[in-house]
């Protein structure tokens, strides 16, 4: 694999990905300092004079503050809102607080409602965009690693409640979404690490060739190396476009391929408490446990099992959730929203690279592996 290596020695450009849906598309623009196009890119929208900046109280002072005066040198009028950070914002009840707010400053049909930061903030801000006066537009920058090459694409947006994660949300699709990797350099490690649980999710389950990369590049990747990073993160954003284009509303069951590991990950984030355990830490192990439940039922082996675990071990990614009690995680898991009528679904490798969404699993089954 050492001419993948060589190919990230050459200097890093921008690379665009185009999510196309019926008459409708978007582009996503990733590439290291290319934050400066924000407000041309907004813009060229038209109809924008209005932008609502939503943040939290970590990316305000790093990023969300320099873009709200980029912004308003581009003559648009901006609100900013700052959040708590952490998983606890993504809330009804924060939500509520942001219709509130939005409609005290005049959110009108020519605002567009920006998230800047992770996951939370992306989701959250896309739910109240969508049912905010029956929805109004939004853009995504999303700063972290995981929101880059996920929850940021695709249109998926949402809040939690107690007993389950993402159980309120809506389908919302972005004007489009900006990623700049010099963003991942200020991530502490913890959470980047999460982020590479999601890149891996993609390589084991969709992508063989990308798996094979981040095997070859561990140590680019644990550098932040934004040569590696730019690429990666396209890939990645061109393998959830592709499905996305296919099944936007999860309805012929395609999607679903994208959520590897995430029945086992929301219920491990729900058991921790929500802002305990990250999700992409979550996902790294869901994707450890789904891969054992696949042998379990014959459908990989040892060496297939082993060679996931190896890799999150050289990531520096965890490969077990202790002390699970397994009749709360099989509660948990029946009101995931891929269960079906009380019964379990899973979605199952068979190979590196190729994945399908498995029914009518006992949870016998799934508690020997846990």
């Amino acid at each position: 694999m050492q001419h993948e290596r060589n190919r990230y020695l050459e200097q890093p450009g921008l690379l665009k990905v185009q999510v196309a849906l019926g008459d409708r598309s978007y582009c996503i623009e990733i590439g290291a300092g290319n934050v400066g196009f924000l407000g041309p890119f907004l813009i060229s929208f038209g109809d924008v004079g209005h932008v609502v900046l939503l943040t939290d109280g970590n990316i305000a002072p790093l990023y969300a503050e320099n873009i709200a005066e980029h912004l308003a040198q581009n003559d648009l009028t901006i609100d900013m809102i700052v959040l708590e950070p952490g998983e606890e914002s993504k809330s009804i009840a924060a939500a509520e607080c942001l219709w509130e707010r939005l409609l005290e400053i005049g959110t009108d049909r020519q605002s567009v409602v920006l998230a800047v930061g992770g996951g939370v903030v992306g989701d959250l801000a896309g739910f109240v965009a969508a049912t905010f006066a029956r929805g109004v537009r939004f853009f995504q920058v999303p700063t972290t690693l995981l929101a880059q090459v996920d929850s940021s694409v695709g249109g998926k947006v949402g809040v939690n409640l107690t007993g389950g994660k993402n159980m309120i949300g809506a389908f919302h699709q972005p004007l489009g979404v900006l990623i700049d990797t010099q963003t991942l350099d200020t991530l502490d490690d913890t959470q980047y690490l999460a982020g590479l649980g999601e890149v891996v999710k993609y390589g084991v389950s969709l992508d063989a060739s990308l798996f094979e990369l981040i095997e070859s590049n561990v140590e680019l990747l644990l550098r932040r190396d934004h040569r590696l990073l730019t690429d990666m993160i396209a890939r990645c954003c061109r393998i959830k476009a592709d499905i996305v284009e296919q099944d936007e509303r999860e309805t012929t069951g395609l999607r679903a391929k994208l959520n590897y590991g995430h029945t086992f990950a929301h219920a491990y984030e729900t058991l921790a408490g929500y802002g305990t355990l990250l999700h992409g830490t979550a996902v790294a192990i869901g994707l450890v446990d789904a891969a054992k439940l696949a042998r379990e039922l014959g459908r990989v082996d040892d060496a297939f099992v082993n060679r996931q675990i190896e890799l999150n071990q050289r990531l520096g990614l965890p490969v077990r959730f202790d002390g699970v009690d397994s009749d709360q995680v099989i509660d948990l898991m029946l009101r995931d929203k891929k269960a079906v009528r009380g019964t379990l679904r899973f979605v199952l490798p068979s190979k590196i690279g190729q994945c399908e969404l498995v029914g009518d699993i006992s949870p016998d089954v799934v508690k020997r592996i846990l």
